[in-house]
């Protein structure tokens, strides 16, 4: 027989300080925070430094990198207007990747995002960007155009303005945040489960041993999988701000 105890959901998430308290304490998510954005302006801090005709190395890397913001999300939610937008996009999606990839790096497996605190600010940072940009884009009238759908009758409106405020002024941050923070505490937590039960059946005897290796390989599947999980959340979290930049400055109205 073997006994195993699952940790409560604070001691996954919530890490005890290398130094400094309360606001200002330095723990593994803020680590996590720090070398991800340390790693984001390396890659492109070294890779500008040579501007090779046949790119080469972290040059190569980040072309394919910029190329992958412009075409895949720029030109497919905004087209060339939002070139402008795509040095913040590019930022944010290497940032987000980062956080999100810690969650399988071997002695860190914390991905930063699974903390609501990160997801929650990045979405209210685009949500002041896509608005400040509305505003910036067609000034006080950006107000009509965000809260009156065209083509709507006049007598809808009643009904329809409310609406549209809810969702893009109050739902819209949340749903943002949510997104991303759920799905990578989801693969977060997944992953410890297994962990804990390969850790508890193997080596508690030949049978135990052997069940173990369920778990075990059903580990090593999820956390191939959280590779893809923490590719596309970074990218749906990027290209759902550049949807919601092209919603704030078209002019379909």
């Amino acid at each position: 027989m073997f006994a195993t105890e699952f940790p409560p959901l604070g001691h996954i998430v919530n890490w005890p300080g290398f130094f400094g308290d309360g606001a200002f304490e330095f723990n593994k998510v803020v680590l996590v925070y720090v070398l991800a954005l340390l790693m984001v302006v390396i890659i492109f801090g070294l890779a500008g430094r040579k501007k090779a005709l046949v790119p080469t190395g972290l040059q190569n890397i980040g072309e394919m990198a910029v190329d992958f913001i412009e075409d895949g999300i720029v030109m497919d939610t905004m087209g060339e207007p939002g070139k402008k937008y795509a040095p913040f996009l590019m930022a944010l999606f290497l940032f987000v990747w980062f956080t999100n990839i810690f969650g399988i790096i071997p002695v860190i497996q914390m991905p930063a995002s699974a903390r609501i605190a990160l997801p929650l600010f990045l979405a209210l940072l685009a949500y002041v960007i896509y608005h400040g940009a509305g505003f910036k884009e067609h000034g006080l009238g950006y107000i009509k155009h965000a809260l009156v759908p065209p083509g709507v009758p006049v007598a809808l409106l009643v009904l329809v303005v409310p609406i549209e405020f809810i969702s893009k002024f109050l739902v819209q941050p949340f749903s943002h945040t949510v997104r991303l923070f759920a799905n990578m505490l989801a693969g977060h937590i997944l992953l410890v489960t297994f962990g804990v039960l390969t850790g508890a059946l193997m080596g508690t005897g030949i049978l135990a041993s052997v069940v173990g290796l369920l778990p075990f390989f059903a580990l090593v599947f999820f956390t191939a999988f959280e590779v893809l999980v923490a590719f596309l959340q970074a990218y749906v979290f990027t290209l759902l701000t550049g949807v919601y930049i092209n919603a704030a400055i078209s002019h379909e109205h």
